[in-house]
């Protein structure tokens, strides 16, 4: 074979390879490293800045010359991005309201394209200053005539590309901004990526966008209003509708960890764009359009209307320096965080006591550490919230340090004597010592009656965030917890899949969330008898608290009986799916989580031969009792229950030699643990818990910790006896 062909057939490889490698996936990386600076993100800085900003030019040359005649410095738009507490800015020129005029020169004709660099000089200074700049690309030709002026160039195009191509249809358009994609890439490395205004027939066709990741791995590709799987991130634009308004997150129906933003206009009414109006800024619905989406990890994408020369109309300006200094003393609160009360964890957020509304901010560095957001004040001094099973150790007002009484009973944490809220925002910082009173779900098995393919119940219990079990929507559904053994229960914890909107904004979106629900229990997972609690559970967003009467048992199951979505939204209707579902055995914080009885050895009787010692460190009480070597050598108890009931027990003891020293665990005569293992402690200053289950007759019972081998039992301590 010549040298010739053998080149031809590598040069024909290697294109089939390329063009394999171009069709990717069409799923992007749900999480990856070129995320990171929007995933670390509160929020950005929408410009919508063009060659039709107010007053509108028809001629490139003279809006440019304006542009820089006027003063125009990316430097202003980076300083006013910081006043906001921004992390990136959104530059949309190329609009297809706004002339698709091109701030960058550029060597491909079509539309207007600016000598000076304008992309560049903001990409540097936002750069000099921490901050990444994204740049929007719009698919959409309709508007080439807007305002009776044809903006877009056909014929020099044609003339470039060497055929006719119309850039008023889609396909034509598609090609055009398919060629600046790609002259962006090549001269702009430190840009952040691109801003996509729905998708285009042609940049699909073409693999657009898996030749983005490809050709820069450090972009990120977003998309407005709808949720393709390749891109990074969803834009929700200007939702309304909510109560309260500035409540953005009820009408986002995207689950985390997928990226989310918002984005919305800073003066709520005009235009996106400067129209030559100065509408005011409404400070409680933009600053609690921000803190609630900071609320549910929802980037918020704030929209002002730059002027010409760039600089933001009055209103726009004072509202950026107000911000400036209102959100300083608090940025703990905002930045650094994630949503409380979802996948992350953290106290519950929503509607609280007394008309009182907000969200809750959990540290992403530290669990223990979170924020509570009070948007709207309760009518009275009190505040009242679900604990999601955190120990609350401290509380204070995060802007004036001063320490806040608290206390926890039942599920909730209550907060009293305030007053002097904020006008907007009332922030308290809350520290913890973990959670308590929950059943690891490690330790139990879920099953449900309907599941999904790929989606079975053990999704609900696997501590993942990227994992849910979907009902495959089957009405009534249950989902069935086997604790392994008789267990106390309290409570049922639910984290729904946050992938829809918690309203009825129309008849085809609506909320997929739980309505009407039953709980049962059983001892064998066989006969459930009629439900412990019947009821129903509001559509709202973050996690979902069934309450039932305390009771041991093994098996607990959640039955739902219908959803919110109508059959009008048939994506949605009977639609269910939980991301974690969990078994509350008691609740958190002194006072409401029941403490254990504890029955001191040297209170009990013991064989013969026995000793009550105390020549070891780490006992309770006043001793322990050291029985002597021997079969049969004993500790007994007596121990009252107030009913008939199976209760978890704990037996201290501590065995300093190699070999462990079994017993048995006999309960009112009769053996419930045969030789049972006491395995050997290292030394007789170390304590272990044996824990196990026993049967309780109500009134008196006697509870024997009998030694089965001639060493005798290990050093006994006490017996705790659950309530």
């Amino acid at each position: 074979m010549s040298r010739r062909v053998i080149t031809r057939l590598l040069l024909i490889v290697s294109l089939l390879l390329g063009a394999l490698t171009l069709q990717a996936p069409a799923r992007a990386d749900l999480q990856n490293p070129r995320q990171d600076f929007l995933r670390s993100s509160t929020a950005g800085l929408f410009l919508h800045w063009g060659e039709r900003t107010s007053p509108a030019h028809t001629s490139c040359s003279g809006w440019e010359s304006d542009v820089t005649n006027g003063g125009w410095s990316a430097d202003y738009w980076v300083q006013e991005a910081q006043k906001l507490h921004t992390q990136y800015l959104v530059l949309a020129t190329f609009h297809s309201r706004l002339g698709y005029a091109r701030p960058w020169p550029s060597s491909i004709p079509g539309s207007c394209s600016t000598k000076r660099d304008i992309l560049g000089e903001t990409i540097a200074a936002a750069k000099a200053k921490g901050l990444k700049v994204i740049l929007y690309m719009t698919d959409d030709p309709q508007w080439h005539d807007d305002g009776g002026h044809e903006w877009l160039d056909s014929a020099a195009y044609s003339s470039y590309k060497g055929s006719n191509i119309d850039l008023t249809t889609r396909d034509g358009f598609g090609q055009f901004s398919y060629d600046n994609f790609f002259e962006v890439m090549d001269r702009y490395p430190d840009l952040g990526g691109f801003w996509i205004d729905n998708d285009n027939a042609y940049w699909e066709s073409h693999n657009l966008y898996s030749q983005i990741y490809q050709k820069r791995p450090s972009y990120t590709i977003s998309n407005n209003n709808e949720d393709t799987p390749i891109m990074d991130m969803i834009s929700n634009e200007q939702k309304t509708g909510m109560a309260p308004s500035y409540d953005y997150p009820q009408a986002v129906y995207t689950a985390q960890p997928r990226l989310t933003e918002a984005d919305f206009k800073l003066p709520s009414s005009g235009a996106w764009w400067y129209d030559g109006t100065n509408p005011t800024v409404d400070k409680r619905l933009t600053l609690g359009r921000l803190i609630t989406n900071a609320g549910s990890s929802v980037k918020a994408l704030m929209a002002e209307t730059a002027q010409v020369n760039g600089t933001f109309p009055s209103n726009q300006t004072s509202f950026n320096d107000f911000a400036n200094s209102y959100l300083y003393p608090i940025w703990e609160s905002l930045h650094g965080v994630e949503g409380g009360g979802y996948m992350y964890g953290g106290l519950k957020p929503g509607f609280w006591n007394d008309g009182a509304h907000g969200v809750t901010t959990i540290s992403k560095t530290n669990p223990d550490l979170q924020y509570i957001h009070v948007l709207t004040a309760p009518t009275t001094s009190t505040l009242k919230l679900r604990d999601n099973g955190y120990k609350v150790t401290g509380i204070s007002n995060l802007r004036t340090g001063a320490a806040v009484s608290f206390s926890q009973s039942g599920g909730t944490l209550t907060l009293t004597g305030l007053g002097s809220w904020d006008s907007y925002d009332t922030v308290f910082k809350v520290t913890t010592n973990g959670r308590e009173g929950i059943i690891p779900a490690s330790s139990y098995t879920m099953s449900a009656s309907a599941s999904a393919s790929g989606h079975a119940a053990s999704a609900a219990a696997d501590s993942s965030c990227l994992t849910y079990w979907d009902s495959d929507k089957t009405l009534p559904v249950s989902l069935r917890f086997d604790l392994g053994s008789s267990q106390r229960v309290q409570y049922l914890g639910i984290n729904q899949r946050e992938d829809s909107v918690s309203y009825a904004r129309s008849d085809t979106e609506q909320s997929a969330r739980i309505k009407g629900y039953n709980v049962y229990v059983s001892s064998d997972g066989t006969n459930w008898g009629s439900p412990v609690k019947t009821g129903t559970l509001p559509s709202t967003r973050g996690i979902a608290v069934i309450d039932i009467p305390a009771t041991t048992t093994r098996h607990v199951r959640l039955e739902v009986t219908s959803t919110y979505a109508a059959s009008t939204d048939t994506t949605r209707y009977k639609r269910l799916r939980i991301d974690e579902a969990w078994i509350g055995s008691a609740y958190a914080g002194s006072g409401s989580t029941p403490q254990p009885t504890r029955y001191e050895a040297e209170n009990g009787t013991y064989s013969v031969g026995s000793t009550l010692d105390s020549n070891h460190t780490g006992f309770s009480g006043t001793g322990f009792v050291n029985t002597e070597n021997a079969v049969g050598g004993y500790v007994q108890w007596s121990v009252n229950s107030a009913t008939a009931r199976t209760a978890t027990v704990s037996i201290r003891y501590s065995s300093g030699t190699t070999a462990g020293r079994p017993a048995d665990v006999i309960v009112n005569g009769t053996t419930v643990s045969a030789a049972r293992a006491f395995n050997s402690t290292g030394t007789w200053d170390a304590w272990a818990d044996s824990t196990l289950s026993i049967p309780l007759n109500a009134g008196a019972n006697t509870v024997r910790v009998s030694a089965t081998t001639a060493n005798g039992d290990p050093n006994l301590d006490y017996l705790d006896v659950e309530p």
